[in-house]
């Protein structure tokens, strides 16, 4: 089997020059701009592992990528290049697919800051294969178990409500529950960038979540991405206590808890912040939770007031509270 799989490739690619690199990552994606925010972001998921390393390309200000089938990676920072000096999303998937001798086999779909979108699906990639788009999205695929896949994808990206990263997750869940990848589930990632860049990419990327190899990629990613929303309620909570302003704080370290309610680094590092502005009585229940969740936290506030985050005189007090009492 292997060896008939293997002739069939090479038959494929024959035409390729020795350095392509080429990988057979059949998949379904999106690529979307959020109509209010500007924001723009893909989502992937494929029986292929680590397909956020070669899929998904997006960058703040210009456009977001998915480049797949028998995937030309190099299409992912071509189009960005093309779409940042001022073409179209139409003008650079047209640029990519006449420089290319072997467009029949790949996929691909851009979209572009303004909400414009382009997609291609070559006519030799592997059946069930297909696109739709709508007003700033598109979604594609191959090598699906049905050919409803990917209108799925796109009812579910235009009726869930919320923001961007949910909606490219919820049109991932779509296509699963339509059958999804004939061969089955394998990896996934979400990446989403800012409607305007900062100058600084690491905060220009608002979503970089990956998931390499999972029994339910899908469902990983959407769990990883509830975490990612507590960590940025403890950010928020963190730059609340900075500006002395207690009760934002703890609106902000409430919501962390709440999405994320047995984690334990929340719960101490809230602990902590209250503990810092006076608020001891308050901060002792949430460190006899942590503690019972991870002992070792106790020790780490011996280590604290050497780095100017906790008052020596609070150690002893924060040190022996008495582990929660878990069932």
């Amino acid at each position: 089997m292997r060896v008939i799989r293997n002739a069939m490739l090479v038959g494929i690619f024959v035409s390729a020059t020795a350095t392509a690199m080429e990988r057979p990552v059949h998949t379904y994606s999106i690529v979307a701009r959020d109509s209010i925010t500007g924001d723009l972001g893909v989502a992937v998921q494929s029986h292929w592992f680590s397909v956020g390393s070669v899929v998904p390309w997006a960058e703040a200000g210009v456009g977001a990528v998915a480049t797949q089938s028998f995937v030309d990676a190099s299409y992912g920072p071509l189009a960005l290049e093309m779409l940042r000096a001022g073409k179209s999303a139409e003008d650079a998937l047209r640029g990519l697919v006449a420089a290319d001798g072997r467009a029949d086999v790949r996929q691909v779909a851009i979209v572009d800051a303004t909400g414009r979108v382009a997609t291609h699906t070559g006519a030799h990639c592997i059946a069930a294969a297909g696109h739709v788009s709508g007003k700033g999205w598109s979604a594609q695929a191959n090598l699906m178990e049905r050919d409803t896949v990917w209108r799925a994808m796109g009812r579910a990206f235009e009726t869930t409500s919320g923001e961007l990263p949910e909606r490219l997750v919820a049109a991932l869940a779509a296509a699963q529950a339509e059958g999804g990848d004939i061969r089955g589930q394998q990896s996934a990632a979400l990446l989403v960038v800012r409607a305007h860049t900062t100058g600084r990419v690491w905060e220009d990327r608002l979503v970089d979540l990956r998931v390499e190899d999972h029994a339910d990629p899908v469902g990983e990613l959407r769990r990883l991405l509830t975490v990612h929303r507590a960590y940025q309620q403890m950010n928020a909570g963190d730059l609340a206590i900075e500006k002395n302003d207690v009760a934002a704080a703890a609106r902000a370290y409430g919501a962390a808890e709440a999405l994320a309610p047995d984690n334990a680094e929340m719960l101490f590092w809230h602990a902590i912040a209250l503990a810092g502005v006076g608020r001891v009585d308050d901060a002792r229940p949430l460190l006899a939770r942590a503690y019972a969740l991870h002992p070792p936290w106790r020790r780490l506030v011996e280590r604290l007031p050497s780095s100017g985050l906790l008052d020596k005189k609070l150690v002893s007090q924060l040190k022996d509270v008495p582990a929660e009492r878990r069932p």
